[in-house]
């Protein structure tokens, strides 16, 4: 995070809470007047900290009860390759993911289908069909515990081995 004061953090972590809230709303609950809150939540939108506000959509009451999280090994290993794969990974809607990842293989996708034999078709038809795909794996998700809807908000100096750092500095 770069230069964020205790107000950002505040509006921040308020409106992952709540994206629907009124400048009105947001300022008194961060304890700033709305004309601040309002050129803050600007800035950190100007500055990409707030990348766009979404609902939240529950994938199992619309239908969407498989998810897969799979691992993508690619035929060659070169930028031409990679390229290939990313541009067709983002013209499928049931790939709501992508990760260039190290280890293995060479990008974690995850995943969504209607049932299993919806993910069946999807590996076999679509995925396994992309280019440069040399091998998949998939591990299906047998129960979410944490999705991923807010992300951990703290000052730099308030981040784990920070004081460490600081005191190793003294």
């Amino acid at each position: 995070m770069t230069d964020h004061d205790d107000y950002d953090l505040k509006i921040l972590a308020a409106l992952q809470e709540n994206g629907r809230l009124t400048n009105h709303e947001l300022a008194e609950q961060v304890g700033l007047s709305a004309s601040p809150c309002w050129r803050r939540v600007k800035r950190l939108e100007a500055e990409g900290a707030i990348r766009g506000y979404q609902a939240v959509l529950d994938q199992r009451r619309l239908g969407l009860g498989v998810t897969v999280f799979v691992s993508v090994s690619i035929e060659r290993n070169d930028t031409a390759a990679h390229r290939a794969f990313e541009q067709a990974v983002l013209g499928r809607p049931e790939i709501v993911a992508c990760h260039i990842v190290g280890g293995q293989h060479d990008f974690l996708l995850h995943v969504v289908a209607e049932d299993l034999d919806g993910y069946a078709e999807f590996a076999l038809h679509v995925l396994g069909q992309l280019p440069g795909v040399r091998e998949i794996h998939s591990s299906f998700v047998l129960k979410e515990v944490k999705p991923l809807v807010r992300l951990p908000l703290r000052r730099p100096e308030a981040a784990p081995g920070a004081r460490l750092k600081r005191r190793a500095g003294n």
